[in-house]
């Protein structure tokens, strides 16, 4: 799981000076990074301001700026779009045009987006008690609850999206269902940065968080009679994996399933239900790893689509000390890794991808180790009489 240390503190220290003075705060904002850089490089068909050449930008300790700018982006119902950089130095233009886009609701969570505005909002509160920081994060916080499916799950975007559109799906990648839950479970067990929430908004934070739990057990893939992992969407109403892009079938998907199973490993009190998931997650995650493989990438002519730019390629090479790596994609049904083209058609090999996806997209992941290596914390504790790497 995909856990960022979202604060710490600087000491500064005045010359001449006996005591101390405390903070200069600082927020990390690596959560941030995926946006910021899909801003300057690939911007979204939303997007309402447009970087400069060399376009200047705030540090880790300039927390008040960064979090008037969180305040600039957040849209009227509460939530934010995505492919931003929360560090950019605006000018007057451009708070005005988004300002003027407030009523615009292209609100979502991909990207890790929205709570983890919400989160730099309550840390950024904690340091400086304006109030402006904290109805904003309880904005936040109310539009994750309106945009909760009933079965627990929540959408890519809210307010939803067109029929048929993928964005609909319970959406597990890029960390937006996980980062959600992760804050949830941040608020329900009494993380003091969140200590302005009050009994009923925390009864309701609480009651979404359970809906979500049973969400992620539900939907754990149980193929042929064999439970396994999850995808990286699941359709909204029956719960079964789902396309996302034309290039993401329905299928296992092991490197969002990570962030999930981590989840249910760091649960204090967890049920035989949770630990059964763990279990079976953790058995499929040992039985789908690739031995005796690597992916090398190499560089390669210049090739122009109207996706990007291509300037390096990928193949898979023999390597017998090469660590055990993972699809991933793996085919419902044969449990055959898959890959897949922009025609959606899936193929059974790297080297079958065009090579634009093929050195575009990450087809392989080490993702599994890390819930490999947890389990062996987890499992003594809360499953002491089987031990399913044994």
């Amino acid at each position: 799981m995909k856990r960022y240390i979202l604060f710490s503190f600087v000491t500064l220290v005045t010359a001449g000076s006996l005591q101390a003075q405390v903070e200069k705060p600082a927020i990390d904002l690596g959560i941030f990074s995926d946006a910021s850089n899909h801003w300057y490089a690939i911007p979204d068909k939303g997007t309402v301001i447009f970087p400069r050449p060399g376009h200047p930008r705030y540090t880790t300790t300039d927390v008040a700026p960064i979090a008037d700018n969180i305040l600039l982006y957040q849209k009227d119902n509460g939530g934010w779009p995505k492919n931003y950089d929360m560090q950019a130095i605006l000018t007057p233009d451009q708070k005005d045009s988004l300002v003027m886009a407030k009523p615009i609701l292209n609100t979502t969570f991909d990207n890790r987006t929205t709570y983890s505005q919400i989160a730099y909002l309550a840390k950024a509160y904690s340091y400086f008690k304006e109030d402006k920081y904290k109805d904003a994060a309880l904005k936040g916080l109310a539009f994750i609850i309106q945009a909760q499916y009933s079965n627990g799950g929540w959408p890519q975007y809210f307010p939803l999206e067109a029929k048929g559109n993928y964005s609909r799906h319970i959406t597990y990648n890029d960390d937006a269902f996980g980062g959600i839950i992760l804050l949830l479970k941040d608020i329900t067990e009494g993380d003091p940065v969140y200590s302005f929430v009050d009994a009923k908004l925390k009864k309701q934070l609480q009651q979404a968080y359970d809906k979500g739990l049973d969400c992620i057990l539900k939907t754990q893939i149980n193929d042929n009679g064999k439970p396994t992992a999850w995808c990286q969407q699941h359709d909204e109403i029956t719960l079964q994996p789902a396309w996302a892009r034309k290039f993401e079938p329905p299928s296992i998907c092991n490197a969002e399933s990570v962030q999930l199973v981590l989840f249910l490993m760091s649960i204090k009190k967890p049920s035989p239900e949770i630990i059964e998931a763990v279990q079976n997650a953790v058995a499929w995650f040992n039985e789908s790893k690739i031995t005796g493989i690597r992916v090398e990438t190499f560089a390669a002519p210049e090739m122009v689509t109207p996706f990007r730019i291509s300037r390096t390629d990928r193949r898979v090479v023999n390597d017998s000390a090469a660590a055990p790596i993972w699809t991933r994609y793996y085919e419902l049904k044969t449990h055959r890794p898959v890959f897949c083209n922009r025609d959606s058609k899936v193929v059974y090999s790297l080297a079958e991808v065009d090579r634009e996806r093929r050195d575009g997209y990450s087809w392989y992941t080490y993702e599994p180790q890390k819930a490999l290596k947890q389990y062996t914390v987890w499992q003594p504790k809360f499953a002491p009489g089987k031990n399913v790497l044994q």
